[in-house]
């Protein structure tokens, strides 16, 4: 059976993905900044940029306002404007200071047919959404307070302590244009950039907990978990109300492999959203990993219940799917894996997964069917070679199975049941020994793998050593595989 893979995929639905850039449309605005005694050249930079990022995303909102598609989400301009500013980012073409004014020439350069895609897919995910518009709020408050505190220095003609504060609500500002910058290179999967941003916001806001937990998921996009975590635990300490802190760090725990902390973690973010459908599948997944599979199914129910556009949350389906099928469930788990494949047909996955309760169901076609389907999508997916040995050892086709079967150690040299395949398939020709070579191989990457130790004890039988081969079955029976016990019974055998 394929190893859960629900954590990656969790971690996945944590960040939004824009596609590539394709087909561009240039948007260009300027900007003229009038700096007062207050203002020095940073903050004057930080305030145009403001200004013209506001007036180039207008422009490009209003564009798409004319779209049909745009027209069919129903959203406003304002809300568009928000959405487009976590999407697109400025870049200053030109920029001039003399001590007085601040010029700044910006551009914005996107393909508007992606653009609507993304747009139509943050209109999906809740999370990113509300986000988008608290930092959109941060950044009017930030402003409004930058040009009350620039008034109020004008007319007291005192820098202190208000220069101070003039100063902070500049660097607020300043934040939340790194922040936008950061989901903007995340979803382009620039992530060592975006980490980068988001460290800028942290530096010039230390309580900015959004910035915080964005940097979270960018650790643990690079593999850092560990960090990740630390920035988390910033997030539940700057506001232990908001969800974000404890849903993000019980992806980083379930990608360490810590089940038990991430189900504490995903419970906690529950509690705070119970609508909160992506943290029911995680914490299935997680469910799913320490053997709790109906519990794991009730949690991918509530996900499937909840969730306001069935195509992005496929891997509910697929995570259900692989819990029906450990419960022996194989017409149910195709039911799912029938689900996840028609709301994302390029999920390789899918269709080894589905291959495998096909085998099980011993509809050999179908599973070879879907072997190769799989293989089409992904050719170095060592599993879809394994399913597919197994359809080719259902149809006594010997030299195919052993063929797929190397294949599939080639790519994952650590896969056991592909070594169980091999030795089948050479136990078919005859070649005992190297049957046994395979089969020992296979219970020293697996121990639990009880089709190793049964085909391994009758190969030993074959060979007139009983005793052996007796022994090897009865660990296979007592590892729970139905073969190796109803082989045992026929004999009287007690294990």
């Amino acid at each position: 059976m394929a190893k859960y893979l629900i954590p990656l995929i969790c971690l996945s639905l944590l960040f939004f993905s824009s596609p590539a850039i394709a087909e561009t449309k240039v948007f260009v605005e300027e900007y003229t900044y009038q700096a007062s005694e207050a203002d020095s050249k940073i903050s004057s930079r930080v305030i145009s940029l403001e200004q013209v990022k506001r007036k180039l995303l207008e422009k490009l909102g209003t564009y798409l306002e004319s779209e049909t598609q745009v027209k069919n989400f129903q959203l406003t301009k304002d809300q568009i404007v928000i959405l487009t500013a976590g999407i697109v980012t400025a870049e200053i073409v030109d920029e001039k200071w003399d001590g007085k004014t601040y010029y700044l020439k910006a551009k914005i350069t996107a393909d508007p047919k992606d653009v609507i895609t993304s747009i139509e897919k943050l209109r999906g995910d809740r999370q990113k959404t509300k986000e988008l518009e608290e930092t959109s709020k941060k950044a009017n408050e930030a402003l409004r307070e930058v040009e009350r505190l620039k008034k109020q220095l004008e007319i007291s003609r005192v820098k202190d302590p208000n220069l101070g504060q003039y100063n902070e609500a500049v660097n607020r500002l300043s934040a939340t244009d790194w922040n936008e910058k950061g989901t903007a290179l995340l979803g382009a999967n620039k992530w060592q950039e975006a980490r980068v941003a988001y460290t800028r916001a942290i530096e010039l806001d230390p309580k900015y907990t959004r910035a915080y937990a964005n940097r979270g998921l960018v650790y643990s996009l690079l593999g850092n978990h560990l960090q990740a975590i630390r920035d988390y635990d910033r997030v539940i300490e700057l506001d232990p109300r908001d969800e974000i802190g404890y849903f993000g760090r019980g992806g980083a725990y379930e990608s360490l492999g810590d089940y038990k902390q991430a189900i504490r973690d995903f419970d906690k973010a529950i509690e705070r959203n119970p609508n909160n459908w992506v943290a029911y599948s995680c914490r299935g997944n997680d469910y799913a990993q320490l053997g709790d599979y109906r519990e794991a199914i009730r949690d991918f129910d509530r996900s499937i219940q909840l969730v306001p556009q069935p195509q992005i949350n496929n891997f509910a389906y697929f995570g259900r799917g692989l819990a029906y099928a450990r419960l022996g469930d194989y017409l149910q788990a195709i039911r799912d894996y029938d689900r996840a494949i028609e709301l994302d047909p390029t999920n390789s996955m899918a269709y080894v997964n589905r291959s495998f309760a096909y085998l099980q169901l011993r509809n050999i076609p179908q599973a070879l069917a879907d072997s190769n389907r799989a293989i089409k999508l992904d050719p170095t997916n060592s599993m879809a070679y394994v399913n597919r040995s197994s359809a080719y050892l259902g149809l006594m086709n010997v030299p195919q199975a052993l063929a797929d079967s190397n294949r599939a150690i080639e790519l994952d040299p650590r896969n056991a049941v592909a070594y169980v395949n091999r030795g089948l398939a050479y136990g078919r020709t005859g070649n005992h020994q190297q049957a046994i070579l395979n089969f020992n191989k296979a219970v020293e990457l697996d121990p639990r793998n009880g089709m190793a130790y049964y085909a391994l004890g009758l190969i030993y039988v074959i060979l007139g050593n009983d005793y052996r081969g007796i022994q090897d079955v009865k660990i296979a029976a007592g590892l729970g595989l139905n073969e190796a016990q109803d082989y045992l019974r026929e004999r009287g055998i007690s294990w």
